[in-house]
């Protein structure tokens, strides 16, 4: 028998659509270059039903990039609980995400340092892309302070602070494979992060902590 979707279910199903018809245009085109005329015509709405689903064009950029939060977190939570040891954990994480951002390669990385640039230039979307960027960074400064732990150390540097450099980091080298393919090794960010975590036990060593 067939079912009758709710109001709220079509609604539900109209913004879905027309946040995957964003994302494949955001990562393809860019942020600037993509229109919500364009958003409405891929997904196959109006550009009414667009804006009764986003306040504005960063509201619907937002959408997408939440979902990717959320699936990332999904992904690296589930990465984390594998290895015991923390410290092969974060290693593990570091190359699956490398990994992952090299196999796509679908245009996301760009648009999302697009986005952050105009995020600065408009100081009334920082908080919201703040508390997004901070949530995907937290699973990494929670492991680290598991790592800390299990050495039985004091980080010098504090958990979150160190987790947001590692992921400036990762951020700074896909810039710089978006300009260069070959200008860094694949397994790059894994022997940084190692060399953090050698640096950061030797460091507690001649702290006594």
């Amino acid at each position: 028998m067939r079912t009758v979707q709710s109001r709220a279910e079509r609604q539900a199903q109209t913004r879905s659509e027309l946040i995957d018809a964003a994302e494949a245009l955001f990562t393809a085109k860019g942020f600037q270059a993509t229109s919500l005329d364009a958003v409405a015509e891929a997904a196959g709405y109006t550009k009414g039903a667009v804006y009764s689903n986003f306040a504005s064009k960063e509201d619907l950029f937002f959408a997408v990039y939440e979902g990717r939060v959320d699936r990332h977190l999904a992904h690296v939570g589930e990465l984390f609980s594998q290895p015991a040891d923390a410290g092969q954990a974060i290693l593990h994480v570091v190359a699956a995400v490398g990994d992952l951002r090299r196999r796509r390669a679908d245009g996301w990385m760009a648009v999302f340092l697009e986005f952050w640039t105009h995020v600065l230039r408009h100081p009334e979307h920082r908080e919201r892309f703040a508390e997004l960027h901070d949530r995907a960074v937290e699973p990494f400064a929670s492991a680290l302070e598991r790592f800390a732990a299990q050495q039985g150390i004091t980080l010098s540097i504090p958990a979150h602070q160190l987790a947001t450099a590692m992921f400036a980091m990762e951020n700074g080298i896909g810039l710089e494979r978006l300009t260069d393919p070959d200008a860094v090794d694949a397994d790059l960010p894994v022997r940084l992060v190692q060399l953090i975590f050698e640096g950061l036990v030797r460091e507690a060593g001649r702290r006594g902590t």
